[in-house]
C-alpha cells in the first residue's frame, strides 16, 4: 500500500468566509490557521500547502479577554540602532484594525516560505462587504 502525498495536481482549494464579530482573537486565529494550513482536510501533507482561502469579515469587532487591550503589546524593531518599538493593542487597532488578527494567525503558521504563502491566502476586511463573491465562498462557523 502506498502513502498518499498531496500535490498541486490533485488538490482542490475552497474559499471560506468567517464573520469575526464578537469572537475571541486567539480562538479565532487558531481555527483560521488550521484552515490555511490544510490540517482540517484528510489529504493534509506536511511538506505541501494544501490549505484553503479564508475571508474574514468584521475584523474590527474582535474581542480580547481580560485587560489585554491595555496590557498586551506588539513589539517590533525598525532596523536602526535603538529602534525597538512597543505598541499597545488598543493603539494598534486604531491605526489598522486588521493587523492584530494578521499577527495572531501569522504566529501560528510555519516560520518558512510555506508559512508566508499560507498567510497570503487570508483576506481580512473590517466591514461586511468583500470583493470575492465570484469565488462563491462557503460560510464557516465555529
Amino acid at each position: 500500500m502506498k502513502s498518499y502525498m498531496a500535490n498541486a495536481q490533485n488538490i482542490e482549494r475552497q474559499w471560506y468566509v468567517i464573520d469575526a464579530e464578537g469572537m475571541v482573537l486567539g480562538r479565532l486565529a487558531s481555527e483560521i490557521a488550521m484552515v490555511l494550513s490544510g490540517k482540517r482536510k484528510p489529504v493534509y501533507t506536511p511538506h505541501f500547502d494544501a490549505g484553503d482561502y479564508v475571508i474574514v469579515l468584521n475584523a474590527d469587532k474582535i474581542k480580547l479577554t481580560g485587560n489585554k487591550w491595555q496590557q498586551k503589546t506588539h513589539w517590533y524593531h525598525t532596523g536602526y540602532p535603538g529602534g525597538a518599538k512597543e505598541v499597545k493593542y488598543q493603539d494598534l487597532v486604531k491605526k489598522d484594525p486588521t493587523k492584530i488578527l494578521r499577527l495572531a494567525v501569522k504566529g501560528m503558521l510555519p516560520k518558512n516560505s510555506m508559512g508566508r504563502a499560507m498567510i497570503k491566502k487570508m483576506k481580512v476586511y473590517t466591514g461586511t462587504e468583500h470583493p470575492h463573491e465570484a469565488q462563491q465562498p462557503i460560510e464557516l462557523k465555529f
